[in-house]
């Protein structure tokens, strides 16, 4: 199968890209193509990875077109994979321009911003018989998946009070992020807090019923205001509480990437029970005689191991590991069976069923809870109920 991806910014460069480059060496499939909106964009990610086989577009300065990735998906042969990796508003028009080519999809989260927009891809890729997947790869993060596994079992009894928190390095602000991620289209708690609302169902199987979102305006460096700090207060179905704060203000000479955290607080009759990840804690401790050149790097530095590397094993390219390859290589490897089953239809819903890869049917609380976080956003932060339709 060919991959197109779309869109070439700090995800695609950092997780999507290396991960399909190393799909492609070990025969997973076949092309990768990158298409982006400027010719700089493309051209930075052929510098970091010289000599690798992927097509890119646009070919030259001048070029570009905002939205030439459609011309590039009406060309390509049904039964594809098109990757999704664009600002969040822009999902929508791109998937289902996928879909309506009958390719699959591989989406970058949330999906969309409204349960509408979901509904309408979820009839498109039900007509087409395509996989579409939300990258939330969290959900294989090993962590995830021992807490899924217990929690379901009931060993850990019911969930009732939590805490959540992702920030972001403050370095995001002087990229592309201050060009779309503005008070007007998202917010750190739509486009970070998100991984937790879907992580908390993912282990606990309950649903969100209303959400609470305080959002501080802040400027980034070009001038536009975003929403770059928030505090959230999600109420689930059991009557849980649970507070997820996210920004884009982790300190530039902070030593990890970014400083996260997830705490579960539960009740098992006449016995208290937790689940708690400390994301932050990396475990590994490095100073550097030469500070590496990378953005928000620092001499100091705590990396994970867990989430991305690039790792040499004496091969002619590293390998990636952790499960921020583990998501994009599991998306992969559903599409390629889809499109070689006799009966996709029974495929897709055994995917849907199963619950480990987030589908737009059985994800939907995100978008509902998307939709209603960013009406109390606007509205100062007044709790709203998170519809279902």
């Amino acid at each position: 199968m060919t991959v197109l991806v779309v869109g070439g910014g700090m995800i695609v460069h950092d997780q999507i890209l290396p991960s399909l480059l190393h799909l492609k060496n070990a025969g997973a499939i076949d092309d990768v193509a990158v298409v982006a909106s400027r010719f700089a964009t493309v051209q930075r990610l052929r510098e970091a990875f010289p000599g690798r086989p992927f097509a890119t577009f646009p070919h030259r300065d001048g070029d570009a077109q905002p939205e030439s990735y459609k011309r590039l998906i009406a060309n390509l042969p049904a039964g594809n994979i098109v990757v999704v990796a664009l600002p969040d508003q822009l999902h929508f028009d791109a998937v289902m321009t996928a879909i309506e080519r009958r390719q699959h999809v591989l989406c970058v989260k949330p999906l969309v911003l409204t349960t509408r927009e979901s509904i309408a891809i979820e009839e498109a890729a039900r007509a087409q018989n395509v996989v579409v997947a939300v990258e939330y790869h969290k959900r294989f993060d090993d962590r995830s998946l021992m807490a899924r596994k217990r929690s379901r079992a009931g060993m850990f009894g019911e969930f009732k009070l939590g805490s959540a928190s992702l920030m972001e390095k403050w370095y995001y602000r002087h990229s592309n992020f201050q060009n779309w991620m503005t008070t007007e289209n998202s917010d750190a708690f739509t486009y970070i807090g998100c991984h937790y609302v879907d992580l908390v169902h993912f282990i606990t199987g309950l649903l969100p019923s209303s959400v609470s979102v305080y959002g501080m305006k802040d400027r980034f460096p070009n001038g536009a205001e975003g929403y770059l700090w928030t505090d959230a207060r999600l109420l689930w179905n059991n009557g849980a509480c649970l507070n997820v704060q996210n920004s884009l203000s982790y300190p530039e000479d902070g030593p990890g990437s970014n400083m996260q955290h997830l705490a579960l607080y539960c009740s098992s009759g006449d016995k208290g029970a937790m689940i708690r990840h400390s994301d932050q804690y990396r475990g590994i401790e490095y100073a550097y005689a030469t500070k590496p050149d990378t953005p928000g790097a620092t001499a100091y530095a705590e990396p994970s191991a867990d989430y991305y590397q690039l790792i040499d094993l004496g091969e002619e390219q590293p390998m990636p590991v952790g499960y921020g390859h583990r998501s994009i290589e599991y998306i992969v490897r559903q599409c390629v069976p889809c499109e070689a089953a006799t009966d996709k239809l029974a495929f897709l819903r055994d995917l849907d069923e199963r619950g480990i890869l987030a589908t737009q049917e059985n994800s939907r609380y995100n978008e509902a809870v998307v939709e209603a976080g960013r009406e109390s956003i606007l509205n100062g932060g007044r709790e709203v109920a998170v519809r279902y339709p």
